[in-house]
């Protein structure tokens, strides 16, 4: 993701970080000079940072029955999502449950948009990084004011800090003006981030406007040279019923919620215009294609967002709108969309890939610092994910992992604790830290183990 790749090579690990990164043979003389007592692991096939799902709802596990059906559009699915939603859920079961799936698949990392609290602290309990973001939706501007503003920020309070929290203003459709522009601010003041769902439904891209505005003399929609602000418009749909056709990124932009510390998710419904605002203002946007497939959305943009160097991530949004939690799934629809809208640039294995690991971890802030992840680098983060190729070639072995990644996953490593392998009981999140190395290639023990690692019917971890 930020070098290039390695040939039999080694990633030592030590309280949980990245010792040292390179060929195998110099990292074991690194250690072995340096008088390090380690435990050594052999993997047969690719081994790369964890992944990053940017965008997910981890507590719609249970509501898998919705994302296994075809819908017309946004408001076809919505009516079927309402009423499951409505229905007996334990929200924070659900939520375990699509965390261990999504571990299962190589992810360490998720932007988990939690509606209802009990979900909240799933990331925590599970080990997994990322960033829980508090949904916030359906206030209209005089209860927001009312009490709105404080219910979510005692809300907030209860969010679990580890491993991160922020803010989701669900989209610029179901919240008015008033919340879009405090929500921002109670997210900056605290140093937190901002997540929302932006350009994911057909009505939110931009419009040939009405002119002249019924009722307002004298000013007209977009493209007749009159911001639609001056009409003091209370909310996005009003914006529309006045006849404005601005799109949805460029409202929430004039409200100032997009920024370096805000990512979308979908980004289909997007012009030029709206692309290079998001570059503009740092913003990354998490793609969900198989989401968008199922409720019958049009395919996302990516060839303009390769083609025009904006910052992507990948999302697999929720079993409720999506058939698995698996995001290599989700880098092979786009490769497949990409190829598809002619992006023809050799660069696409590589930069889908980046896309599901590094662009992710930029997109939540986590790119950078000392809790850094998204690729293999000296002092981040061990999360490593190991995939199963067949290829004998660099080149090959990134086709085969775009192309056909899918349910290749075979052991996801949290933190620098094996968590998953194939065919085993999941580990969970461990009370006190481990210390092993972890060759891309290796499973040779330098000191006792507590298990047999090669019996697969007993959980696999680490001897300290």
């Amino acid at each position: 993701m930020t070098a290039p790749p390695i040939a039999d090579g080694a990633v030592a690990v030590q309280d949980g970080r990245i010792l040292h990164v390179g060929d195998r043979s110099w990292v074991v003389d690194q250690l072995t000079s340096a008088g390090t007592t380690f435990t050594e692991r052999r993997w047969t096939g690719a081994l790369l940072p964890g992944l990053v799902n940017a965008h997910s709802h981890l507590q719609y596990t249970g509501m898998a029955s919705v994302g296994q059906r075809q819908y017309s559009g946004f408001e076809d699915w919505a009516r079927a999502f309402n009423e499951d939603y409505a229905e007996p859920h334990d929200w924070h079961a659900e939520a375990a449950a699509g965390a261990e799936l999504s571990i299962r698949a190589g992810v360490t990392s998720i932007a988990d948009i939690v509606t209802d609290i009990e979900a909240s602290t799933v990331l925590e309990s599970y080990g997994l990084g990322g960033i829980a973001y508090w949904e916030v939706m359906d206030w209209e501007n005089e209860a927001w004011q009312t009490h709105g503003r404080d219910q979510v920020l005692a809300e907030l309070e209860r969010i679990p800090t580890n491993p991160g929290a922020g803010l989701s203003p669900h989209a610029p459709y179901s919240l008015d003006v008033a919340p879009l522009l405090e929500l921002p601010d109670i997210v900056r003041q605290r140093g937190l981030r901002l997540h929302l769902h932006l350009g994911e439904a057909a009505f939110e891209g931009e419009r040939v406007a009405l002119g002249p505005v019924p009722g307002l003399e004298g000013v007209d929609g977009v493209g007749h040279g009159t911001d639609w602000h001056l009409a003091n418009v209370p909310s996005f749909r009003a914006m529309r019923a006045l006849g404005f056709g601005a799109s949805a990124t460029a409202f929430v932009d004039r409200l100032g919620v997009l920024g370096p510390d805000c990512h979308i998710a979908h980004g289909v419904y997007m012009t030029a215009a709206d692309r290079a605002l998001l570059r503009a203002r740092g913003t990354a946007v998490a793609l969900c294609p198989r989401s968008n497939a199922v409720i019958g959305l049009d395919p996302p943009p990516v060839a303009d967002y390769l083609r025009e160097g904006s910052p992507i991530a990948i999302g697999t949004d929720s079993l409720s709108s999506s058939p698995s939690l698996d995001l290599m799934a989700d880098v092979t629809a786009l490769h497949r969309i990409a190829r598809a809208q002619g992006y023809g640039h050799r660069d696409l294995h590589e930069r889908l890939l980046a896309a599901a690991t590094l662009g992710g971890a930029h997109a939540m802030g986590l790119a950078v610092g000392p809790d850094r992840i998204g690729h293999l680098a000296v002092g981040a983060r061990a999360d490593l994910a190991v995939f199963d190729v067949d290829a004998r070639t660099v080149p090959d072995a990134l086709a085969e992992l775009v192309e056909d990644g899918a349910g290749r996953a075979v052991a996801t490593v949290i933190r620098g604790v094996v968590r998953a392998t194939a065919d085993a009981p999941l580990v969970m999140r461990p009370t006190t830290p481990t210390q092993p190395v972890l060759p891309a290639q290796s499973v040779v023990p330098a000191q006792p183990v507590p298990r047999d690692p090669s019996d697969p019917s007993v959980p696999i971890q680490e001897a300290p």
